[in-house]
């Protein structure tokens, strides 16, 4: 499986992006696939995630309420629509699938990862 995501880019504060990730293969409407994001000098961070059939969505504290995660099965698609956003979030933003369908908020269950996009927020 190869993830493709693009959509980054500078944008100031309470502006709004929104990222795609674009997958290969022929079986990715089971699998579950997540957002994490990550600073110089920090951990990966969970951002999103969305359930396989797109019924189940879970969010850091910090992004509810701006962000929402959805998917297009029928494109091999999951996008990150980012609304008001914050310099806090500034990032490279990496798209992760799970095959195995119960990968959820931890960075070693998602077997696969996107090549990941800069998300730049000015304040």
């Amino acid at each position: 499986v190869q993830l493709q995501a693009s959509g980054g880019g500078l944008v100031q504060a309470g502006g709004s992006l929104r990222l795609s990730c674009a997958a290969s293969g022929r079986t990715f409407s089971r699998y579950v696939m997540g957002w994490f994001r990550q600073t110089p000098g920090k951990e990966r961070e969970f951002v999103a995630v969305i359930s396989s059939s797109g019924v189940l969505k879970y969010y850091v504290d910090s992004v509810k309420g701006r962000f929402t995660i959805s998917r297009d099965n029928a494109k091999n698609t999951v996008y990150l629509q980012m609304n008001n956003l914050k310099p806090e979030d500034t990032a490279v933003y990496y798209c992760a699938a799970d095959s195995g369908g119960t990968g959820w908020q931890e960075e070693y269950e998602y077997e696969y990862w996107g090549q990941g996009t800069l998300v730049t927020v000015s304040s």
